[in-house]
């Protein structure tokens, strides 16, 4: 049973698991901080945590910066930043399963940028799936009630399309450099990009919320560790639909620190959007067998 169980914690799959339940808890320390701090400010410690931790790491294994392919990489950090802004903007002023259903349409975006701009052929059935995705979005959205909460949501579909070009960005980089590094260029453009927006409406956090903020760092940094394990020991399409069980462990959060209970739209539209995705990947696997 001891063998099992550390074959387990060593499977992609563990790591997919636990990377998803890491990323909720990140996912809940950034409402919790944006209570009394701006989303741009948050969007700036974090990006300073993770910029000095993944420097540590470059040094204590020995990864160098390469001098090649630098507007590309600044490219992916941009990109990376700006998805932050709208993601954390967009958990901040939404209920917490329902900002992350959202931004979970990002593999649509990643296939169609993908066959835009890596030429790769898009799935097939895409003209039965993309309007069922299409159809959870507008369930989950509600625009015929259109209201704050409405145009919120716009910035998480927002977030969803920028996640989805930044993945293809890391798919094309990845085949010439090292994560770290990748990951460097994401954390310092997103501490650039952050510094003028919060300026004018910078809060001093009291000692509890810098807490938050150091540990939503960390925690994230974990997070990124237990994802590219998951990705290096398992296959990309399991890993990518294990991962959506992160829906479940926010719904918990939402539900036990902010007593969210999420509407019946919400939970037909995250079902259509889990399962269109799900669909999605299944044909993309079968178009990569080919």
């Amino acid at each position: 049973m001891g063998e099992r169980w550390k074959r387990w914690m060593m499977s992609g799959l563990f790591c997919a698991v636990m990377s998803s339940l890491v990323f909720s808890v990140m996912n809940a320390l950034v409402k919790a901080v944006s209570i009394h701090v701006p989303s741009n400010e948050i969007v700036f410690f974090r990006s300073v945590v993770g910029t000095v931790l993944i420097l540590l790491l470059m040094r204590v294994q020995g990864v160098r910066t390469l001098k090649i392919g630098v507007p590309l990489l600044v490219l992916r950090g941009s990109l990376g930043a700006l998805y932050m802004l709208a993601y954390f903007y967009t958990i901040a002023y939404m209920p917490l399963v329902d900002a992350i259903i959202l931004v979970n349409l990002s593999p649509v975006f990643s296939f169609v940028f993908a066959a835009i701009f890596l030429r790769e052929k898009l799935p097939g059935r895409m003209g039965f799936i993309l309007p069922l995705i299409f159809a959870g979005a507008m369930l989950t959205i509600n625009p015929l009630g259109y209201s704050t909460y409405s145009a919120v949501a716009l910035f998480g579909i927002g977030a969803a399309a920028l996640s989805g070009a930044a993945g293809v960005c890391i798919r094309y980089l990845s085949r010439s450099f090292h994560a770290y590094e990748i990951i460097l260029y994401f954390m310092a453009a997103a501490t650039l990009i952050s510094i003028p927006l919060m300026w004018r409406d910078f809060v001093v956090p009291d000692s509890w919320d810098l807490f938050l903020l150091v540990t939503m760092g960390v925690v994230s940094l974990l997070a990124q560790v237990f994802l590219t394990k998951a990705f290096t020991h398992e296959n990309a399409v399991i890993v990518e639909i294990v991962r959506y069980i992160g829906i479940l462990f926010n719904a918990f959060w939402g539900f036990a620190i902010w007593a969210e209970i999420p509407t019946w739209n919400v939970v037909a539209g995250g079902a259509l959007i889990v399962s269109g995705c799900i669909l999605l990947s299944r044909a993309a696997a079968r178009n990569r067998a080919a």
